[in-house]
């Protein structure tokens, strides 16, 4: 598994040295380069928004993830495998054509500000502070750090296989 610093690395080093011909070669029916960015950028923001807005708060207590959350939680966090067809949620959803620079940068400070949490809250926090993720239910910060390293590598293979190398 790769280490969560590395996931702008993992997410842009495909389009290293590539123009907007590659950041925006969209498939038929799939999302361009720029798009998968952008959704793992938009994700790795607003979890990270959530994280923040909750640490003031007293210690949470976990509600008790129902049988289907802890099979999908059990997949995903153990082997990397995502469903296919699932949608992404709105609130992630990417822009239509992302614009790269703030996109790249968008991707880059919400990695900092998750390994920000990481530094200030852990061990402390480990176990009591919770944000709902709508599939896997509550999830603690050292869960969401493994979770958006398993969804930035299932998304990056997304990347390296829609930039054509003729750009």
């Amino acid at each position: 598994m790769i280490e969560f610093k590395d996931i702008p690395a993992l997410m842009l080093s495909p389009l290293e040295g590539k123009g907007d011909d590659a950041w925006f070669h969209t498939p038929p029916g799939k999302w361009c380069p720029g798009q998968v960015v952008d959704h793992v950028a938009t994700s790795l923001e607003n979890s990270a928004r959530t994280m923040r807005s909750r640490i003031e708060k007293p210690p949470m207590q976990r509600r008790p993830p129902s049988l289907p959350q802890r099979i999908f939680k059990l997949v995903v966090f153990g082997t990397g495998f995502f469903l296919p067809g699932r949608k992404a949620p709105e609130t992630a959803l990417p822009g239509e054509r992302p614009e790269r620079a703030a996109t790249e940068k968008k991707l880059k400070d919400a990695v900092a500000a998750f390994l920000e949490m990481e530094r200030t809250l852990l061990p402390a926090r480990a176990t009591d502070l919770f944000v709902k993720h709508p599939v896997f239910g509550d999830l603690t910060l050292p869960e969401w750090l493994r979770f958006h390293c398993r969804h930035a590598a299932h998304h990056a293979r997304q990347v390296r296989a829609r930039v054509p190398t003729a750009f």
